[in-house]
């Protein structure tokens, strides 16, 4: 069967950019019912929707007649022994048409252990094995979907088992061997880095920026002990503002979310951030577009 993927993938980047924001509950009716935010896109997980009727479902299909939406997902486990349950792909498929997404992004990593949901994203051991696991899990996702995937790098503490190879070998493994786009969450490369004492820009260098179809960026926390917590509970930092600017002048324009899940403020205080943002994601979009004059 062909996958969506190969297809569509293109379509897509070019028609989505800009800056865009997570829609949460605590602000979805001001969203439904306020002028127009200035955001080029929102964002939903569906699981939030999903086997629901009544208020919440139906304020965001006005959200959906507003705004462009993408969704996000948080439940699919890729990574796990055990493949998605069908009840889940086949709920998620109808959530994902209703909500009018181009396409889903969930995470490299596992959420469950047989019928057990962990509530985490947990990091897989880098292996070939593992990777390849991921990729055909994709591959079937998104026939199942009838949508093309993205997949997300994740923040991680600890990993699983003695590495066997660099994690982002094993991410640019899975994104080849599935033909997928990478949901790269800058935010998230960054905490490891400073975690785990490698560089960040170089991390990033390494990956198929061609593949990139959508950034994330949020804040963090940092401990007494001078660790990291990617908590998307606080205001994003420069150093992640720079990583950002530094991403797009190469990847050039692609849609880039604002995530706040912890400790969410008024939405007039999200939106300050997300002009700062935009200032952010003007300079990268720039740049890139400077060093391709200058090459063409």
């Amino acid at each position: 069967m062909s996958h969506p993927a190969n297809s569509q993938h293109a379509s897509h980047q070019s028609s989505l950019d800009g800056v865009g924001l997570g829609l949460r509950w605590s602000f979805i009716e001001q969203v439904a019912e306020c002028p127009r935010l200035p955001v080029a896109f929102l964002e939903v997980s569906p699981e939030n929707y999903m086997r629901r009727g009544g208020y919440y479902p139906a304020l965001l299909e006005r959200v959906r007649d507003r705004y462009p939406i993408v969704s996000h997902g948080l439940t699919m486990s890729l990574g796990a022994v055990d493949p998605p349950p069908e009840q889940y792909l086949r709920e998620l498929h109808v959530e994902l048409a209703r909500v009018k997404t181009p396409w889903h992004s969930d995470h490299i990593c596992f959420s469950t252990s047989g019928s057990r949901v962990l509530h985490d994203l947990l990091p897989l051991k880098l292996s070939k094995p593992n990777a390849d696991r991921v990729a055909d899990r994709v591959r079937s996702a998104e026939d199942r979907l009838g949508l093309p995937m993205i997949l997300e790098n994740i923040s991680w503490y600890a990993h699983p088992g003695k590495p066997e190879m660099l994690e982002e070998d094993f991410i640019t493994r899975i994104l080849e061997r599935s033909d997928t786009g990478l949901l790269l969450d800058v935010n998230n490369v960054y905490v490891n880095s400073q975690n785990h004492g490698f560089d960040p820009y170089r991390f990033i260098a390494r990956l198929p920026l061609h593949r990139v179809r959508q950034i994330h960026v949020a804040g963090h926390e940092s401990l007494q002990d001078g660790m990291l917590l990617d908590t998307h509970g606080a205001p994003i930092v420069d150093p992640v503002f720079e990583l950002l600017e530094w991403t797009l002048e190469r990847t050039g324009p692609l849609p880039v979310l604002l995530e706040r899940d912890n400790n969410v403020p008024q939405l007039p205080v999200l939106l300050q951030e997300v002009e700062q943002l935009k200032g952010v994601y003007e300079r990268g979009v720039q740049r890139h577009r400077r060093k391709h004059a200058q090459s063409a």
